[in-house]
């Protein structure tokens, strides 16, 4: 990622909207691919992450530095503790076990999900928040446990399992909460983004009440939801759909206030300021880079605006001069012609480059044409129909029944009021 050394991100100010696992895993990802900002990212992780217990992943982050600095004292003291910590854990939750309480068993195993979550061991805290499942007594119960699965399943990566609880969670009687429903929402939005549904992402981000707060801070912030849910509506919603459900949405647009670049971003592509717009997209690019969820996606999602941008700006022209289009986007017109030329290519855009004049000129459909065409067609659907109609007519008319093999018989030994349905039938369709 070569754009992602230019990245000018304040890593102290950026890493103050995340608690838990995931401000670690996210200074530990900017360390791995920023030069410009590892000396600081590691000095604040690894400050940070021997106030865990979390000894895996402070391993990892010392790897990640250029003098090794790795402290085997602290990691076989952790050790240590966190295991006569899980000993007296799984202890009492044996002891729960015998005394069949369902309230006390199911905080054992909530327990015993949470020492795994600190300790970095998703996959045996999955399993000790899904085992709950059993004990939950109370509404209020297996949401609790959803939550777990949902940001458990989110740091391992496996969003079948996040979009499966989201569903469980919503599907509880008396879920209410405002809070808690934008969680499931941020939490179904990453799922969809990770899957390159951007427009059901979009829909799911924008839907994010700004009661959500710090509540989700272990997972994503609301600068994130304003920044996933920006881009992802440039990328897919057509200019409608910005207006109604991004500059008409009072709470996401409250979001958008935590993010200016993104709410600058947002005005500028819907007031056609295609310049400043794709501007701000090429400041924001080296620090989208170093986005945890969001690295993946991101010339995906630039690519989809620039083309949404170019096909919006010539939507209402015959013919547009590319010089004056590439002073619009503040492009070299050889670069222009090149985007066109491509969007052409995929459908984007119907039209045809006058290479020499450097002229654009939208394809027009022969209306005479096409019309004549269709006459034809309806005349000659008329003729068959019509010539189907009479053969049946006359074949009824002499009693025939046509078998599926073609033969054809006389007339049937049907009985009188069968005949009589016949005869009916052939009068009505002469008719």
């Amino acid at each position: 990622m070569a754009e992602a050394a230019v990245s000018t991100l304040d890593v102290e100010s950026y890493i103050s909207n995340y608690t838990g696992v995931t401000r670690l895993k996210r200074l530990a990802f900017i360390a791995a691919n920023s030069p410009t900002l590892k000396a600081e990212a590691l000095r604040i992780a690894l400050d940070e992450v021997k106030r865990t217990t979390n000894t895996q992943l402070y391993l990892e982050i010392v790897q990640l530095c250029d003098a090794a600095v790795r402290d085997d004292a602290w990691v076989e003291t952790v050790d240590r503790k966190a295991q006569q910590t899980l000993e007296k854990l799984e202890a009492d939750l044996a002891a729960h076990k015998t005394s069949l309480v369902k309230e006390s068993i199911r905080m054992g195993h909530t327990d015993l999900g949470d020492f795994h979550f600190e300790r970095g061991d998703f996959q045996n805290a999955f399993k000790c928040f899904v085992r709950t499942r059993d004990y939950c007594t109370t509404s209020k119960h297996v949401i609790a446990m959803c939550l777990g699965v949902i940001r458990v399943s989110i740091h391992m990566g496996n969003f079948t399992h996040v979009a499966n609880y989201i569903t469980k969670a919503e599907s509880t009687p008396d879920v209410t909460d405002g809070i808690l429903i934008a969680q499931l929402k941020v939490a179904a939005g990453l799922g969809l983004l990770e899957q390159k549904k951007y427009k059901l992402a979009a829909r799911k981000f924008v839907e994010v009440s700004p009661e959500l707060g710090t509540a989700f801070s272990d997972v994503a912030s609301q600068q994130d939801v304003a920044l996933y849910g920006g881009l992802c509506a440039l990328a897919s919603y057509d200019r409608s759909e910005l207006k109604s459900k991004l500059m008409d949405n009072g709470g996401f647009r409250t979001l958008l206030e935590l993010f200016p670049e993104v709410r600058e971003l947002v005005a500028d592509f819907y007031n056609s300021k295609y310049a400043s717009c794709l501007k701000y997209l090429k400041k924001l690019k080296p620090d989208l880079l170093l986005d945890l969820h969001l690295h993946d996606h991101v010339e995906s999602l630039l690519e989809a605006i620039h083309s949404k941008a170019l096909i919006q700006y010539f939507s209402p022209y015959k013919r547009v001069s590319m010089v004056r289009m590439a002073e619009a986007f503040d492009y070299q017109v050889e670069d222009l012609e090149k985007e066109l030329a491509r969007l052409i290519g995929a459908g984007g855009i119907h039209a045809r480059i006058d290479s020499h004049n450097k002229v654009l000129y939208a394809r027009q459909d022969d209306q005479r044409s096409a019309t004549f065409s269709k006459a034809l067609a309806m005349g000659e659907d008329y003729m068959r129909d019509t010539k189907a109609l009479l053969l049946r007519i006359q074949l009824m008319r002499h009693d025939l029944i046509v078998k599926g093999n073609g033969d054809a018989l006389g007339p049937s030994k049907s009985s009188r009021q069968d005949r009589q349905d016949r005869a009916a039938f052939s009068e009505s369709m002469a008719l």
